[in-house]
């Protein structure tokens, strides 16, 4: 089964995906803000997901940022209409400027750079990377 991730905006969201052995993971899409429950819905009723990973936004400080109200009122839709897909909070704090970084070391062109919905994507992707990461230091 995969693991999907979120990196929920305001307008946009980006979204990542393993493959089904959970060993790589990879860019889904970029979906309008107020169309992801339903391309979620629809994406899981295609293919097995195990879990949902969504990105906590937080402060650098820790302190929760303004986008996180919205954040959870989706968590909180999520785990009351589709429980049998658990749905968890990772910290995403930097992973914009990751995705830029990203970006830059990868060679694309500043006008490519300025793709919101490629960083949103690719934020998504660094999220997902990261849980797998540390879940596998926590097997270890």
């Amino acid at each position: 089964m995969r693991i999907l991730s979120i990196d929920y905006g305001k307008k946009r969201t980006g979204i990542a995906v393993t493959d089904p052995l959970q060993i790589i993971a990879g860019g889904l899409a970029t979906v309008s803000t107020s169309e992801l429950y339903d391309f979620l819905v629809n994406y899981i009723a295609r293919e097995p997901v195990e879990r949902i990973v969504i990105g906590k936004p937080l402060q650098p400080n820790g302190q929760p940022s303004e986008n996180l109200q919205r954040v959870q009122q989706f968590v909180n839709r999520w785990r009351n209409h589709q429980p049998q897909v658990p749905i968890e909070f990772y910290d995403e704090r930097f992973t914009s400027v990751l995705a830029h970084r990203a970006m830059i070391d990868g060679g694309l062109k500043k006008k490519a750079r300025q793709d919101k919905a490629l960083v949103d994507e690719i934020s998504a992707t660094i999220i997902l990377q990261d849980y797998m990461r540390s879940r596998s230091n926590r097997q270890s």
